[in-house]
């Protein structure tokens, strides 16, 4: 099948998982067709299946912000008619599926009927799309849409609550693909990140204010008091200068590293004891599933998705969100006792491996496969 994704190219989840499943899919024999503004950061090869399609939009004084949606869904009408794309499939309410209707209604001045598959991944829904100046757009791409996916219950759930949905969602988990974590890495050296008697607790995200930084390292302050630990901090965003501060005021800069955005987030979880998510929000938990193939245990909120994904008691600990201490005295009960922190490590990568890419990509295609017979529908314009 010929298959057009559109998503954001950036170190987001919706845009890894995106990419991730266009690569699988591509292996499995379809031709995938990327339509964004940049090339994907885990898109590192094309090949004969896999084709990238840059999004130009120009550059006019007369605009204060650039129509990213009228550029995006032109590309669309010209990749779809040149390439012969079966199905498009948008990560993403808006822009993407409002964009990718504009482009099914100008295909259809051709004759063209392309069906669209939405896929929610949770801040279109619970951030942006709720916002009054969104919502009735956010709502009109969700029932324009042929298919609609979320990532999780939870979400399925919020977007039913906050919009007036009249199409069906369908819930497809997000997945990891446990083949590569098969091998260990011999180059993993804890002494590279801390000294053989302490733990090493990590943290990656986009640093938005969603994910409460400050929890992160107020957690760790309570945990660094009792057990000897380094936090390491991965990734880039609006809060990590003032997570930066903090750390210096609390007079444990010494103990934290701030490594940036990373492609090798395996090799830095390869290090770690433990997994912290205090976020104010997760509509799945995905930067959690990638902890926990690699053996990690999760301390985290108690919202959204995540506990579709951290099992408490089981994988590691769920806290209300902006509860501190409770978190803190979980991750120390795990952290002072190794036999414990064994089992759980061990239940946490078994937890992941139900999140297997193989068991979920069949979804997708039967997701395709029932859009592409919609085409055949008589067409209402």
């Amino acid at each position: 099948m010929k298959i057009a994704i559109v998503c954001y190219p950036t170190f987001g989840g919706s845009g890894v998982v995106a990419t991730e499943l266009g690569i699988a899919l591509a292996e499995r024999g379809h031709e995938i067709h990327f339509v964004t503004y940049k090339q994907p950061v885990r898109l590192e090869l094309l090949s004969s299946n896999i084709h990238f399609h840059e999004v130009h939009v120009p550059d006019y004084a007369l605009f204060r912000y650039q129509p990213y949606e009228l550029a995006l869904s032109s590309k669309l009408v010209d990749t779809i008619t040149q390439f012969n794309i079966e199905v498009l499939h948008v990560h993403y309410a808006i822009p993407h599926a409002y964009a990718g209707y504009m482009a099914k209604k100008m295909l259809l001045e051709k004759g063209i009927y392309i069906p669209m598959i939405t896929t929610l991944h949770g801040t279109d829904i619970t951030l942006v799309g709720n916002h009054p100046f969104y919502k009735p757009a956010v709502t009109f791409s969700i029932n324009k849409s042929d298919v609609v996916t979320a990532v999780s219950e939870d979400l399925k759930q919020k977007t039913k609550d906050i919009f007036e949905v009249e199409q069906e969602i369908s819930v497809i988990p997000n997945f990891i693909d446990t083949k590569k974590y098969r091998n260990d890495y011999t180059d993993c050296q804890r002494s590279l990140m801390a000294t053989e008697n302490e733990k090493i607790i990590t943290h990656i995200s986009n640093f938005r204010e969603v994910k409460r930084i400050p929890d992160v390292i107020r957690v760790f302050d309570k945990i660094q008091k009792q057990v000897p630990s380094k936090l390491i901090m991965v990734g880039e965003g609006p809060e990590k200068e003032k997570a930066e501060l903090l750390c210096e005021e609390l007079h444990i800069g010494h103990k934290v590293l701030f490594l940036g955005n990373s492609n090798e987030i395996d090799r830095i979880l390869c290090f770690s004891d433990l997994f912290l998510l205090p976020s104010k929000s997760e509509s799945f938990g995905l930067a959690a599933l990638e902890a926990m193939i690699n053996k990690v245990a999760v301390i985290s909120s108690n919202t959204g998705g995540i506990p579709e994904v951290n099992q408490h008691g089981v994988t590691g600990y769920l806290s209300e969100v902006g509860d501190i201490d409770d978190m803190a005295k979980n991750a120390i009960g795990l952290l002072t006792g190794d036999t414990k922190l064994e089992k759980f490590k061990k239940q946490a990568q078994e937890v992941a491996k139900t999140f297997d890419l193989m068991k979920i990509l069949p979804l997708y295609e039967a997701v395709y496969e029932k859009a592409f017979k919609s085409r055949f529908k008589t067409v209402i314009a």
